[in-house]
């Protein structure tokens, strides 16, 4: 369907006009601030984020608030806020967390006990439940000895382009059904509280450092990491974006390091030459 007909067959029920020609202003904004793409037939998806802004900011049309967009940076990062798709799990995926316990995890700490430093960067970590499921698969339910080991030089980046939802992340509270696809065990280490909204032990929370970061801006880290997870963001990117962030990704991560992306992504061109794939989409950093 084209933008046209999903515009016009929509526009009755709408409160502010949405144009085709809005769409596409929007959809070329947000691609070349995040590289996400949005084609027309996410019309209607748009419209729905986009019309509380609309609201908000006083405004008639879609098309004033693009207008407004264009030359007030504050008002585009909350655009680009609202259209970024944020959809996350404790344990999603979690077979990646067993591959980095069983891969990596001795040898890490290893180092650490013996004065060395480690390094991991949880990308696109949307509203916090990746990194705090890394740390919980990491650590098991041995609280004092994960108190020990993060006296050590062990750090955590989390990283999301969306400034609402690291601003969630860093609370550390989560609506309680969120919480039940931790495991048992480790719920009852790490999780306080037996209402409706619980926190994340404060040891895991100050152990990550939750930052906003767009992805293809500048990145202001100087270290190489020991690991990466950047999973099932990809996705919303089309090829060449997504070839400039593998290598990127490749770049920050030492030898023998691991990244790990999203089930229905995959490394392309030269980038994939210097990964080993070990896993399902676990892939061994093996040339630099």
């Amino acid at each position: 369907m084209s933008a046209a007909a999903a515009l016009s067959g929509a526009e009755r029920q709408r409160e502010f006009a949405y144009e085709a020609a809005d769409h596409r202003a929007v959809a070329e904004i947000v691609y070349g601030e995040v590289g996400i793409v949005l084609p027309e037939s996410k019309a209607q998806l748009v419209y729905g984020r986009l019309a509380p802004r609309v609201r908000a900011c006083g405004l008639k049309s879609v098309g004033d608030y693009v207008a407004l967009v264009g030359r007030d940076a504050a008002e585009k990062v909350r655009m680009i806020d609202a259209l970024t798709t944020n959809h996350t799990s404790f344990f999603r995926e979690n077979h990646h967390f067993d591959d980095f316990v069983e891969r990596m995890w001795s040898n890490l700490s290893a180092r650490l006990t013996s004065g060395g430093r480690v390094r991991l960067w949880s990308a696109a970590c949307s509203s916090g439940e990746e990194p705090y499921t890394w740390l919980m698969a990491m650590f098991g339910t041995d609280r004092a000895g994960a108190q020990r080991m993060l006296k050590r030089d062990i750090r955590m980046l989390a990283t999301d382009v969306s400034p609402s939802v690291i601003a969630t992340a860093r609370t550390g509270r989560y609506a309680a059904p969120t919480l039940r696809t931790i495991p048992d065990d480790l719920r009852r280490t790490w999780v306080t509280g037996n209402g409706d909204v619980q926190a994340i032990d404060p040891l895991l929370r100050d152990a990550i450092s939750f930052r906003a970061l767009n992805l293809l801006g500048d990145w202001p880290m100087r270290g190489k990491f020991d690991a990466i997870f950047c999973r099932n963001v990809m996705i919303y990117f089309d090829e060449p974006t997504k070839a400039r962030l593998q290598a990127r990704l490749a770049d920050q991560l030492e030898v023998g390091g691991m990244l790990y992306i999203g089930h229905s992504e995959r490394l392309l061109g030269r980038v994939e030459q210097r990964f080993k794939c070990v896993g399902r989409t676990a892939y061994l950093k093996v040339s630099a």
